[in-house]
């Protein structure tokens, strides 16, 4: 009988002294097998894809311009060329691509932004003249803008009001001066497109914060449009 508890208390001394043991292994290959499936769902993810831009139409009319304006600066420093595929927009990033079509006649022509522009109201591009001779538009023609790509940036989209349109720099800053009162931020920049002094009036981060602007800025300072902000600027 004493024999026979002896070897039960040993078995259960060696019990206790494998135990610990056995369970840490354990743990250990618990944790390796949850280690190993984070690693295959994570590989099963489907890879990141880059967000396609913007591709929503804009619709409105559309003009032209060539001479006097062929050989000088565009608002993002090159020479405007009449004879190159290229247009004049307000809000979109210079550099982007989109694609023209006259919605009277169907056809298509792919531009890139490289001005700033058109500054008449009711209008929201300005195609070069090689442009709108590809979709045989007249002086102006009813277009869509749908956007195939926008250059990469990792600056936040700023936009202001635009006013005015002096000859004088002089004349700009008595206008500016006012502004700035009533207003805030204001700063006088040229338009070498058309060799004018213009002011920008405040820094919005969308363009429903620029057209909220505009309404308070018209009744005191006549026609404004919304613009992108450029580096420069």
């Amino acid at each position: 009988m004493t024999t026979r508890l002896n070897g039960a208390a040993d078995s259960t001394k060696k019990d206790s002294q494998v135990r610990p043991v056995e369970q840490h292994t354990l743990c250990r290959m618990l944790a390796s097998a949850a280690t190993a499936l984070a690693l295959l769902i994570a590989g099963c993810r489907e890879p990141a894809v880059a967000k396609l831009p913007e591709t929503k139409g804009q619709t409105g009319i559309a003009s032209w311009y060539g001479i006097p304006f062929d050989g000088r600066p565009t608002a993002s420093g090159e020479i405007f060329d009449m004879r190159k595929l290229t247009a004049a927009h307000r809000t979109l990033p210079l550099g982007t691509v989109a694609e023209i079509t006259d919605l009277q006649n169907g056809k298509k022509v792919q531009v890139r932004i490289n001005d700033r522009g058109p500054f008449v109201k009711d209008r929201i591009i300005d195609l070069s003249q090689a442009a709108g001779q590809t979709i045989d538009m007249p002086g102006m023609a009813n277009v869509s803008i749908a956007i195939l790509s926008t250059p990469v940036s990792r600056d936040l989209a700023v936009y202001a009001v635009q006013v005015g349109s002096f000859s004088s720099q002089k004349e700009a800053e008595v206008v500016r001066t006012n502004a700035a009162n009533t207003f805030g931020n204001a700063r006088v920049i040229f338009r070498p497109r058309d060799h004018t002094w213009r002011i920008l009036i405040g820094e919005e981060t969308s363009i429903d914060g620029g057209d909220a602007l505009v309404k308070k800025v018209e009744p005191t300072l006549g026609e404004s449009y919304v613009v992108r902000v450029d580096q420069d600027q």
